[in-house]
């Protein structure tokens, strides 16, 4: 299981320097992988492009671009551009977002999402292998090839929750990229879906991108107590929530892998052993916790 990590979004008047800085403490301490999030601070892809030109030998990945603002061929060529600037090094993490977002904040409908995303597919992976898209859906068409200068492919995780979304990341795209899912979701649901997907349609086996927070401590009561608060949102968001139920988790806090070392360790090797193929650390804690819990990750890296 290959071990990363998420970079924290930079303050301050020159935000690219700080997650330059981040993704090179990242590779200079041999993770695989480094995940930005695209939510309402910066574009994950400009900003990796841009940092990540300057850090070579480390995994780029984008957790995850929201489909419903941007055409299929748009990101498409945004993320060829990337990945051209970074050597060939991006994987694009895609996701539905939320109804909140998606229909109260941008005005979309969000009312057939699973045939949206089928659709945004069948437009966005020829594009990404260099192939002309022509497609005509009720969510999405396209008529359109691009020119972006590069080889290879850019591979797509998508976040996928539920049986549908995880029968198209299994089926059509490179695996799923998760948040908030438990080991005994990852074990019973998401691997099992994701597999039997792939398997049907020929494809190799699927990546699973565990994301979830971690923080290693002496007070582990403490830094529950911090995740309860810091992820508070994502127990009340649908496809989150589903996920926590299924868990039988109350909270966020109740998914965080938190304590000691030996704890942390025994609780990130249950998720291998549910079928992880990347863990990626949400590294939330402050002060001496949150050196200590680096200097562990550290110790994982493979």
């Amino acid at each position: 299981m290959r071990i990363g990590v998420t970079l924290v979004e930079p303050s301050g008047p020159d935000p690219m320097t700080g997650l330059r800085d981040q993704l090179q403490q990242a590779a200079g301490d041999g993770f695989s992988s480094a995940w930005v999030n695209n939510i309402f601070g910066l574009d994950a892809l400009t900003a990796l492009a841009v940092a990540g030109r300057e850090v070579p030998g480390i995994e780029l990945g984008t957790a995850v671009v929201p489909t419903y603002p941007r055409h299929p061929a748009a990101l498409a060529q945004q993320a060829l551009t990337a990945a051209a600037a970074t050597g060939g090094r991006l994987t694009l993490g895609i996701g539905l977002s939320h109804k909140i977002v998606i229909e109260d904040m941008f005005g979309y409908s969000f009312g057939q999402p699973i045939r949206h995303m089928r659709e945004y597919l069948a437009v966005l992976l020829p594009l990404l292998e260099r192939r002309p898209a022509s497609f005509t859906g009720t969510t999405v068409s396209a008529n359109v090839g691009l020119t972006v200068p590069g080889e290879g492919r850019v591979p797509v995780l998508l976040a996928a929750l539920g049986s549908q979304m995880l029968g198209l990341a299994g089926g059509q795209a490179d695996g799923t990229v998760l948040w908030m899912t438990g080991p005994a979701t990852v074990r019973d649901h998401i691997v099992p879906t994701l597999a039997a997907a792939a398997t049907a349609a020929g494809r190799p086996s699927p990546r699973v991108v565990c994301i979830l927070p971690v923080c290693v401590t002496s007070d582990p009561a403490g830094a529950r107590d911090r995740a309860a608060r810091v992820f508070a949102i994502y127990g009340n968001l649908p496809s989150y929530r589903a996920m926590l139920d299924r868990e039988g988790a109350a909270g966020p806090a109740d998914v965080a892998i938190v304590g000691d070392e030996d704890t942390v360790a025994a609780e990130i090797q249950v998720l291998a052993e549910a079928g992880v193929t990347d863990f990626v650390a949400g590294e939330y804690a402050r002060g001496d916790d949150a050196a200590r819990t680096r200097a562990f990750l550290r110790s994982l890296r493979i």
